[in-house]
């Protein structure tokens, strides 16, 4: 089968090239030319256009910045869409966005699937990266072997869309975990605390979680390059705010978070480093917190190895 990859920035170039290094026929195509070029040095094939992708292309996915874009591309698309075509959706989006965008495909006979991942850019670079599926049961089984070179843990959520809530959700609590270290990190700072001890002490104790674990060491390194900016936090927690608006679920710790992160692009700008939220405590503070022996950049340590799915 021919495969198509749309948008090759910091997480789809990484999922195109598992594709690529595990022996996809893959085309690719991003507004980056200078991106596509380097896939082709590697042996892909330039996709020129999203209408020729899916002309020529079996699956086309697109991993792109926002719903907006998405919705472009489709559209450019669907001209092309017919039976036995798929469009594969790895953006983090809005979950009524890829169930009106999956229905044109799927009235033009094509099959849609919301695939977002999940575990870092480091994980996405290996193969060794979570991903939710929401699609019917045919569909999942038609894209599983390429999801498997992908990533590592292949979980089938439930209908379309469904994927893409638990995204959001997951991203929810990844940016809570990241304010609330930030906050336990200063405070250890301000208290005194060998910042190399509190990390470890934290690590081992209940107050874990992924993000301490990988989002503290950039933190406290200083370079604070997680690949990941305030406003694509922003987007994310405004998606789940939404979903939550649309259940009638009154929160009240994510508008929290989004008045954090918005005052936070009003100071650094909207491209700036997500760990770097840490700045509005540091700037009140005045205290600089940073310690020696932590690494500027997460790397995956554990071996490609094929994914599978996880079942329920």
């Amino acid at each position: 089968m021919q495969v198509g990859f749309i948008g090759l920035g910091n997480v789809g170039g990484k999922l195109s090239g598992s594709l690529l290094r595990n022996g996809v026929s893959l085309q690719v195509h991003d507004l980056d030319e200078a991106l596509v070029e380097a896939f082709v040095a590697k042996g892909a094939k330039n996709g020129v256009s999203p209408a020729e992708m899916m002309q020529s292309c079996d699956i086309v996915i697109t991993c792109l910045p926002n719903p907006a874009a998405s919705a472009a591309v489709v559209q450019a698309m669907l001209a092309h869409v017919k039976p036995g075509k798929i469009w594969l959706e790895m953006s983090t989006t809005d979950e009524a966005e890829v169930k009106r965008l999956g229905a044109l495909v799927q009235a033009k006979g094509g099959q849609a699937v919301d695939c977002p991942v999940s575990g870092g850019c480091h994980r996405a670079d290996t193969g060794n990266i979570s991903i939710f599926a929401g699609c019917d049961r045919h569909s999942f089984e038609a894209v599983l072997p390429f999801l498997t070179k992908m990533g590592r843990r292949i979980l089938h959520t439930g209908d379309l869309g469904s994927a893409s809530i638990l995204k959001v959700i997951t991203n929810y609590m990844a940016t809570a975990n990241l304010v609330s270290c930030a906050e336990a990190l200063t405070v250890a700072k301000g208290a005194g605390m060998d910042l190399k001890v509190a990390y470890e002490a934290l690590k081992i104790s209940s107050g874990t979680s992924f993000v301490h674990e990988t989002e503290s060491q950039l933190i406290l390194n200083g370079s604070r390059d997680v690949s990941f900016t305030m406003d694509l936090v922003a987007k994310d927690i405004g998606l789940f705010q939404e979903v939550a608006d649309r259940a009638s679920i009154p929160l009240e710790l994510n508008p929290l978070l989004i008045s954090i992160f918005q005052d936070g692009i009003k100071r650094f700008g909207a491209r700036e480093l997500s760990p770097n939220i840490i700045k509005r405590l540091e700037e009140v503070t005045g205290l600089d917190v940073r310690a020696d022996g932590f690494p500027a950049e997460l790397i995956d340590d554990e071996p490609e190895q094929p994914g599978y799915e996880v079942r329920v």
